[in-house]
């Protein structure tokens, strides 16, 4: 598989905003959003002009399948916040979210030189709470009735893992280097 995480261009929005609205994607995220190009102008502007994120398309094979992000990027505090969806769900139970997580540890670890990738998982979406904990990311805490969305309550994981453990397990796994543009 030849996995490339490319910086999202203005062409992208359209297809990023179709994502996001897929019973599949937002069944996983906080909000079920109902969203305008327009829309997708302003937070492609906002971001670009952010210095604390980066966003990516997933790109597998020269097909975009997906979004990830790094957020809250923090120099200070040496930690950021991550997150992705896979939307083309042909791509889902193919061993991408391992490569991907290894990766992203990488370039957070090694080329931001940060000391801690945090998420928040809400607490259904075990699948993914198995593989973070899988590549080493720990549950910091749990928020309970943190979201509500769909006239329910839902509990939020907060989990982590710190450069030290990386750098003390990356040996244990085998994956695919990828390109991360910058």
């Amino acid at each position: 598989m030849n996995i490339i995480l490319r910086n999202i261009q203005e062409a992208d929005l359209e297809k990023i905003m179709n994502w996001r609205m897929l019973p599949e994607v937002t069944k996983y995220m906080y909000t079920d959003p109902e969203l305008t190009i327009e829309d997708q102008k302003r937070w492609y502007k906002r971001i670009s002009l952010d210095k604390n994120c980066k966003y990516w398309i997933i790109q597998v094979n020269n097909i975009d399948i997906g979004l990830m992000g790094l957020t809250e990027i923090d120099e200070k505090n040496s930690r950021c916040g991550w997150a992705y969806y896979i939307a083309d769900t042909s791509f889902r139970g193919k061993g991408l979210a391992g490569i991907l997580e290894c990766n992203i540890y990488d370039y957070v670890f090694y080329e931001l030189k940060l000391n801690k990738l945090w998420c928040e998982v809400l607490a259904f979406n075990e699948k993914v709470i198995y593989i973070h904990k899988k590549f080493g990311s720990e549950i910091e805490g749990v928020l309970r009735q943190h979201i509500y969305k769909n006239g329910q309550f839902y509990d939020v994981v907060i989990m982590a893992i710190l450069k030290e453990k990386w750098d003390n397990i990356r040996k244990k796994y085998d994956y695919e280097k990828i390109n991360i543009e910058e």
